[in-house]
């Protein structure tokens, strides 16, 4: 199976082609750039669109700007392309890139977004309980986490990023790219302030 796969929930978004497993390339970049970055990806690996034989998007949760973003993007690759689609959490993979680690990641609001017994939770910083963390969040609350006990990797560890490639590790059920759902865990600021 030949899979593209890229995440926009966070700060950093990340990009990568696997092959049957096999880590082809992979980009760290911005949401804005997802579709450059998949295009330079089969580009150096001399691979047509065609070839591709399915899709991996992170549902978040993240920002709502770039959630939208990246489920556009799935979205009319899929229909432009007709490949299947599947759907993975950015906490799950941020989580499988840094076993043992709890994810975070930054919310807005000075809340973020993690696991609470295995379940996607907002919470405020001071909440989050763990030895270990990682994701933007953690990075961003780095004071308030570690005065709770927890470690944070440095800045540039790249356990802070949900990694494409473990997207595609933890992608189980592919189907059509409209049935797959971002993971809003609260409203938008839009419809909260209306």
């Amino acid at each position: 199976m030949l899979t593209l796969a890229f995440d926009t929930a966070t700060s950093a978004a990340t990009a990568a082609l696997v092959r049957d497993g096999e880590v082809l390339g992979e980009r760290v970049s911005r949401a804005v750039t997802v579709l450059a970055d998949a295009d330079e990806l089969l580009r150096e690996n001399g691979i047509e669109r065609a070839e591709l034989t399915g899709l991996v998007v992170g549902t978040g949760p993240g920002s709502f700007t770039g959630l939208r973003l990246g489920l556009a993007t799935v979205r009319g690759l899929a229909l432009a392309l007709d490949l299947p689609v599947a759907g993975v959490s950015t906490l799950d993979a941020l989580a499988a890139g840094a076993p043992g680690a709890l994810p975070v990641v930054d919310g807005g609001r000075r809340e973020v977004f993690t696991l609470v017994e295995g379940e996607p939770e907002v919470c405020a910083p001071q909440d989050v309980r763990a030895a270990l963390c990682v994701g933007d969040g953690a990075v961003r609350y780095r004071s308030v986490l570690e005065a709770n006990g927890a470690e944070v990797p440095p800045d540039d560890d790249e356990r802070h990023l949900p990694r494409a490639r473990f997207h595609v590790q933890l992608a189980r059920e592919f189907g059509p790219a409209d049935e797959v759902e971002p993971l809003y865990l609260r409203l938008p600021d839009a419809e909260r302030t209306a």
